[in-house]
Formats: C-alpha cells, sequence, structure tokens
C-alpha cells in the first residue's frame, strides 16, 4: 500500500458508520509506591500503596478505542455494564469519545462490569484481579440487547462481533438469537473476533489467531509450539472452506495469513525495534480491519491496514495503546516487514547453490545485469569493530541502572541485562545514534535514573564511541606497526571480490553507520577506499539521515527505477538489506563470523532472511561462484 492509498484510506474512514456488540471491560491501571506501605492496624499486613492510577477501555471497549483513534467518527456500541463506579467510569471514557453509547445497558443486579486490575510495582504487573466472573445475564438484558442491535443495524457499513469473556453476554440462546439476525441482513457486512465461538458465528467474516484456528481444526498447539507456516496455509483454507467468508489468520509477530475467494494471501509481520507490550494487539488488528473493510476495501488492504495499526499500538507501555492517522501514516509510509520467519529458524530448511555455502532464499533472477554494488562496512568487509556488542551492553547496562552492577538486586541486574541483550540483538546494523535514542527510551522505561540526569542520543553515543574507538585504535596501531595485517581484519576474500567487481566496471559504494570520518580512515587504513572512488557514506549527527537509504536512492535516480535489478547490496545487518529489498535490488546477506573471519554465524543468518535477503553466505570464500551468480 502506497503511501497516497494509505492516506486516501484514512480519509475514507472518517465517513464510516461501524457497530459493535460484545464484552465491554475496563483497565484498571495502579501504580504502586513500596516506600508509602504501612502496616494495617486491622490485619497487621502490609499495604499496597497506589501512587497513581489510570483507567482505559479493554475488550470490545478496546476495539471501540482503536476504531475513534484512527478516526472513525459513528461508533454504536452494544453490550452491558453494571450499576457500580467502574461502570460509570466506561460511560465517562466513551462519552469523552463521542460514542453513541444508547446500546449500552446497566444490569443492575447478577453483573459486575468487567474489569482487569493490574497492580504494577518497579514496572512489573503484579497478581491481578478480575471483575465480572460471576455475571448472569437476565433474558430481559437479552431481549433489549438485540432489540436495539437490529434496529441500528441498516445504518452500518460494518457490524463487530467481539467476545472475550465466558461470563459474558453470549450464551447458547443468545447466540442462536444473534444469528437468526444475521441471517434478516445479508446487506450488512458482519466480522467475528471470538474466543470461544467462532465456530458458531455463521454468514460473519473471521478475525481468529492461529492458535485458536488450530484447535478449530484439530491441531493442539501451546505457546511453547508454535503452529507452522505450513499449517498457518492450511488452517486458514479450511476454515474459508468450512465458513465460506474471508478468514483472517493473526499469527502475532509474524504478521496474518488472509483466505477468500481469491485463495492464499499473506501478510508478513513488522521489524518493531522498539520495547513492545502486546496487550490489545488483536484488538487494534480487529478495529483496523473492520474499519477498511467498511472503507471498501479488500481483505488483503485491510489485513495489511490492521498490520500497521497493531504495529503502532504494540509500541506503548503499560496500556491497552491506540493508533493515531499520523502515527499510522508514519508507520505505513515505510513499513519494514519480517520476511521468511521459519527459515530463519530453521537452518536445515536451507537450499543450497550447486553445492556451495552460497544459500539460495529467493530464486534467483534471470535478468540479474549488476552495475552497482553497496557494502556494508562492519561485519561484511572489516573487522576492526569486531567486539563492539561487548562494549555496548555494559554501557547500556550501567546507563540504566546507574550504579555498579555488583552494588543492585541480582534480579534487577538480570531483567536489565536481558533487556539490553534483546534491543542489541534488534538494533545490529543500524545507526548508533538510533541505538542511543532507543537507550534513552530503555533508561526512562525502567526508572532508575531521575529525569534530569537522563542524557540525549548523543550524549550517549559519546560514551560508548570513546570505549569504543579505544579498541579500534588499538588494532589499527598493530597493523600500522606491521605486527598484524589487513587479512586479520577482514573477512576472507573479501577485499579480493571487491577488486574482482571493480575490475568488471561496477559501481562500488561503502555505506555505513559508523560515522563519516571513522569509516573513511578505517578503510583508507585497510587499503581499499579507492576502489570505492569517493562513494563513502557514513553516519552524520542528523538521526533521520540514513546513510544506507541515501546511496539507494542516490543510485535509482541515476537509473530507471524499474532496473532496480542492476544493483546489489551486500551486509550483515538487516537496515541495508531491508532497504535494497523494497527498492526491488538483489540482496545478499553476509551471515560472517567476525573472531574468526570466515564460517557461518546463525543469529545474523536469521535476521538477515528476515530482512528479505536473497542469498546467504557466510563470508566471500567462494567468491568464484558468487560472481557466477551476479553475472
Amino acid at each position: 500500500m502506497s503511501i497516497h492509498e494509505l492516506t486516501e484510506l484514512l480519509e475514507k474512514i472518517k465517513n464510516v458508520s461501524i457497530g459493535i456488540i460484545g464484552d465491554f471491560c475496563l483497565d484498571a491501571y495502579l501504580f504502586l509506591e513500596p516506600s508509602a506501605s504501612e502496616i494495617s492496624l486491622e490485619t497487621g499486613l502490609p499495604t499496597n500503596a497506589v501512587k497513581s492510577q489510570k483507567y482505559s477501555l479493554g475488550g470490545a471497549g478496546n476495539v471501540v478505542n482503536n476504531l475513534s483513534a484512527m478516526g472513525v467518527k459513528r461508533i454504536f456500541i452494544f453490550g452491558v455494564i453494571g450499576d457500580d463506579p467502574y461502570g460509570y467510569e466506561m460511560k465517562r471514557i466513551l462519552n469523552s469519545l463521542k460514542i453513541d453509547i444508547s446500546g449500552l445497558l446497566t444490569q443492575p443486579q447478577n453483573w459486575d462490569t468487567h474489569v482487569y486490575v493490574k497492580p504494577y510495582q518497579e514496572n512489573q504487573e503484579q497478581n491481578r484481579i478480575d471483575f465480572g466472573n460471576f455475571n448472569i445475564p437476565s433474558q430481559e438484558t437479552h431481549s433489549l440487547l438485540l432489540q436495539c442491535l437490529e434496529q441500528a443495524i441498516p445504518q452500518f457499513d460494518i457490524m463487530i462481533i467481539n467476545q472475550q469473556v465466558q461470563k459474558g453476554i453470549y450464551t447458547e440462546d443468545f447466540l442462536n438469537q444473534l444469528k437468526e439476525i444475521i441471517r434478516r441482513h445479508p446487506e450488512t457486512s458482519f466480522i467475528t473476533d471470538s474466543r470461544h465461538y467462532s465456530n458458531e458465528a455463521e454468514g460473519t467474516i473471521r478475525k481468529i489467531n492461529d492458535y485458536d484456528g488450530a484447535a478449530l481444526c484439530g491441531i493442539e498447539r501451546s505457546p511453547e509450539d508454535p503452529v507452522t507456516f505450513q499449517e498457518a496455509r492450511s488452517i486458514a483454507k479450511e476454515l474459508y472452506e468450512r465458513w465460506q467468508k474471508p478468514v483472517f489468520l493473526t499469527r502475532h509477530e509474524y504478521g496474518c495469513v488472509v483466505y477468500d475467494n481469491e485463495g492464499y494471501h499473506e501478510i508478513p509481520g513488522l521489524q518493531i525495534l522498539s520495547q513492545t507490550d502486546t496487550v490489545g494487539a488483536g484488538d487494534s488488528m480487529l478495529a483496523g480491519i473492520s474499519a477498511a473493510l467498511a472503507a471498501g476495501e479488500n481483505p488483503v488492504r485491510a489485513a495489511e491496514f490492521g498490520n500497521f495499526v497493531s504495529g503502532v499500538t504494540v509500541q506503548k507501555l503499560f496500556q491497552t495503546g491506540t493508533a493515531s492517522p499520523e502515527e499510522i501514516l508514519n508507520i505505513g509510509s515505510d513499513p519494514d516487514y519480517r520476511y521468511r520467519p521459519e527459515l530463519a529458524f530453521n537452518p536445515w530448511q536451507a537450499r543450497y547453490y550447486n553445492n556451495t555455502e552460497i544459500e539460495i532464499v529467493n530464486a534467483i533472477p534471470q535478468n540479474l545485469e549488476i552495475t552497482h554494488a553497496i557494502f556494508d562496512h562492519d561485519g561484511t568487509i572489516s573487522t576492526l569493530r569486531q567486539g563492539w556488542e561487548e562494549i555496548m551492553e555494559p554501557m547500556m547496562v550501567r546507563a540504566i541502572i546507574g550504579v555498579d552492577d555488583n552494588t543492585i538486586d541480582e534480579h534487577i541486574r538480570n531483567k536489565v541485562l536481558k533487556t539490553v541483550r534483546e534491543y542489541i540483538d534488534k538494533t545490529t546494523g543500524v545507526q548508533t545514534l538510533i541505538q542511543m535514542q532507543g537507550l534513552a527510551e530503555l533508561v526512562r522505561y525502567f526508572g532508575y535514573i531521575p529525569e534530569e540526569e537522563i542524557l540525549d542520543a548523543q550524549g550517549y553515543k559519546a560514551i560508548y564511541n570513546k570505549e569504543l574507538l579505544k579498541l579500534v585504535d588499538q588494532r589499527l596501531q598493530k597493523l600500522n606497526r606491521g605486527e598484524l595485517d589487513v587479512w586479520d581484519f577482514t573477512l576472507k576474500n573479501a577485499v579480493a571480490f571487491l577488486k574482482a567487481l571493480y575490475s568488471r566496471g561496477v559501481k562500488l559504494y561503502l555505506a555505513s553507520g559508523t560515522d563519516q570520518q571513522d569509516v573513511e580512515k578505517e578503510a583508507e587504513a585497510l587499503g581499499y577506499a579507492k576502489l570505492f572512488g569517493g562513494r563513502i557514506y557514513g553516519a552524520s549527527a542528523n538521526i533521520t539521515t540514513e546513510p544506507k537509504k541515501i546511496v539507494l536512492e542516490k543510485i535509482l535516480k541515476g537509473i530507471n527505477e524499474e532496473d532496480a535489478r542492476q544493483i546489489v547490496t551486500f551486509g550483515d545487518g538487516p537496515v541495508e538489506i531491508r532497504e535494497t529489498h523494497k527498492r526491488g535490488g538483489f540482496t545478499v546477506g553476509i551471515a560472517s563470523d567476525e573472531v574468526r573471519r570466515f564460517g557461518l554465524n546463525l543469529k545474523k543468518r536469521s535476521r538477515l532472511i528476515q530482512a528479505g535477503a536473497d542469498l546467504i553466505m557466510p563470508d566471500f570464500s567462494q567468491m568464484e561462484h558468487l560472481l557466477t551468480v551476479l553475472f
């Protein structure tokens, strides 16, 4: 979906009319402060002191919240709340959003508003307290609810049926009556997202996660035993054939599978670098899909839009987040996808070129006419900066904790360390300044450092660079003294491969996330700077300037965009691979072992395949075979 198409869709969404019936819930967040706890005189037990509290819509209410945030103006809801303070708070929030709540009924007896009370202490959720687990809907409530619903249906572009709790409005009798209403209104589109009754929602489009879909097809899976790509495909097909309506099978971080009258479609998951919280992501996906369908989009485009919406909301912590039109445009204007996750995590599925170590991920085009070659530097050609992770990791941990590792609680240290390692792994290959911007967000997330002591991205980068450049300078000194040579700091055959391309007249470009002056200095020291003819691009102080994007745009301006197959990019990080893949160029992921300077690094292989690499190589030791592929 282009940025123009996405902008148009967001405009159309403003004018749709959407109804939603379901389990309306409230999420109550209580932030505890242990230092203010005291011993209760009545019980002799320590109290939980609440420093702050906030409330947000959950369940079907979160779908409503998402629809409203993305710009839908006419939203009508149908559900039941209790005659209690939480019900009043829910109505207050809904009224503030200008939602039509005439179909939200209050049942004074045998019904508590569904509430999930979530106490947080030191950013950790404690035991949840739930309200509404013993609700019994009355026959009068059911009759009035269905009457309100059927009277309003003709004005809706789509009707959402949302079910999340077992002790809610959905009983066997209620479901049967709802099915009759659906049959009486074939002109209206209905979409169902139900944890327990997807099979009973006859005549409706379904949005269902892959675990629930597997169960409906007789395949038992636990969260530790993921549904495979092939299984997801067959599940979606079986459910479509059973229900004869489009099926949206969501796959968590791996995106969504759609099956409709045109067959199977896959929407890849988004690559998210920041901290994530998946609570409410399914509701966001449902809201995005429903709004797009209501605006007249086909199921594939609707799934793509829903993917953008949930991609925004998972980045909002300690809340069931929403996505504004601006945020959706931001993530959708240049999305980063995760490709082929199953192949990425299963090396045994690899296919190789002519009994070599060159792994074929995507079919090799027959019309390759390579005239431009882009190289990442660190880990692709040079190993001068090998070990940078071992410098960044303790530096980030110290920035987050603010004290000597040995003086803090071991549990806290391990949690911070795990988060930092995951973050470094996800951001390998991006500009250091962007990594440091993320570090500042992590410092705020953990909350151990006072706000006035938190540095900006440039400040953290200065600390990191100071330590890293000590290591690089020591290695350059050994190189200059002749104690080590170029081959000790470059991948196997990397320099020979550069020379081979240069001799064939291929224009070479070096694009690095390292600072401009440093990448120029290091390429010069290793003896191959002249091969690039001044086409060396490094990072600047401008965090919005990505050197790898600049190089690609510069090349594309000089050739027709349809000739993008003239470009090949080599890199060990996902950024250069992903950006080239987006623009139709050919990509070679270098899954290098920087310590040995030859051989395969499986973690890099996984990252590079998910970024969109066409080929995977451990190094350039089999350069003659690679040249055969390229020319």
